[in-house]
């Protein structure tokens, strides 16, 4: 990564790109994504009720009896899918500061024998007391799915491809994932992982935040940057399938988030774009001035990278829900450990 300023992340207005002359927008946001890996975007097009409406309702979630969100708890899904408890999504080994619902596309699993990532295939679970919640999350995914599709568009003609080029893993059977969290005020000064530093393994993220700061961004000599709320705005970051796609001429760039004081508590909805489970990421071909600057797909040896999405997805859920793990992958742990 090269060095960029310590003070803000890269602003771009999205819609830029379906304006004439947008060589500009395309020059800006490719400097964002191969220097720094962040960037805020506006002019997404996505209503202020709908931004204001998934934040009601993730309020209404928590707020609700404890027994009545442990309801669709988590271990209750083979595809890790509902209500985790604070403390019990682990990142780098160390238990998150967050209780979350994690959803994805509503779909039947998959029956049959198949690779082990088939087995992320299937529904969501919803709060039978709180029945507005699911037409309101379904209704922020499919903007952010559109919004998201939209920078990985101009991300391709950018890179010098036609816009389509990422598509055809992007059709009715993309791994999309979305988070609705809430971070707790931490219950003591040394108590700050909100979540631990990572990458994220999927193409694109697409943050929405509410006006309490915590994500921070880590710059090129190790140092953190925080990604300050910006009204109207949502916060873009580079996954690691595109690092690899890229040669690492786009940056999957670790970031974390930094526990709210005692006291105050920050409400967040991440969505991950990912293709479908069976995509495998071959490298594109950047034009030559790009490709001299592709610096190699990053290698971390307690994160190997694979190519194919499933079985990476699979690896980063086992690895962050152990109990999920447990109760209904044993036959997978089993066989990683001979």
């Amino acid at each position: 990564m090269t060095t960029f300023d310590r003070q803000a992340l890269p602003l771009l207005d999205l819609s830029r790109f379906r304006r004439p002359g947008r060589a500009a927008f395309l020059a800006e946001l490719r400097a964002a994504a191969h220097d720094v890996g962040f960037f805020y975007v506006v002019g997404h097009g996505v209503s202020g009720e709908l931004a204001r409406g998934i934040f009601a309702a993730a309020k209404e979630f928590f707020a609700l009896p404890v027994e009545q969100r442990l309801a669709i708890e988590n271990v209750r899904s083979p595809q890790f899918r509902g209500y985790t408890r604070t403390g019990h999504e682990r990142t780098g080994g160390a238990p998150d500061w967050r209780e979350q619902i994690d959803i994805g596309p509503e779909r039947e699993p998959v029956a049959g024998s198949g690779p082990a990532w088939q087995r992320l295939i299937g529904p969501n679970q919803w709060p039978e007391t709180l029945p507005a919640l699911r037409e309101t999350a379904l209704a922020w995914q499919a903007e952010a799915l559109r919004v998201s599709r939209e920078v990985l568009r101009a991300l391709a003609a950018a890179l010098g491809q036609d816009e389509e080029y990422f598509d055809a893993w992007f059709d009715e059977e993309a791994n999309t994932h979305l988070k609705i969290v809430r971070y707790p005020g931490r219950q003591s000064a040394e108590q700050e992982q909100g979540v631990g530093a990572h990458k994220d393994y999927g193409y694109l993220a697409l943050l929405h935040q509410d006006e309490v700061g915590g994500l921070q961004v880590q710059a090129s000599d190790g140092g953190w940057i925080d990604a300050a709320p910006v009204p109207g705005s949502f916060v873009v970051n580079i996954g690691e399938m595109l690092e690899i796609a890229t040669q690492g001429y786009l940056t999957a760039t670790r970031h974390r988030v930094v526990s709210p004081p005692a006291g105050t508590e920050r409400f967040s909805v991440p969505f991950f774009l990912g293709p479908r489970l069976d995509a495998v990421v071959e490298p594109l071909v950047l034009p030559p001035e790009l490709a001299a600057e592709a610096k190699g797909v990053s290698q971390d040896p307690d994160n190997p990278l694979h190519a194919a999405f499933g079985e990476n997805a699979l690896i980063g859920w086992l690895r962050s829900h152990p109990k999920v793990a447990q109760r209904w992958w044993s036959d997978v742990l089993a066989d990683r450990q001979r």
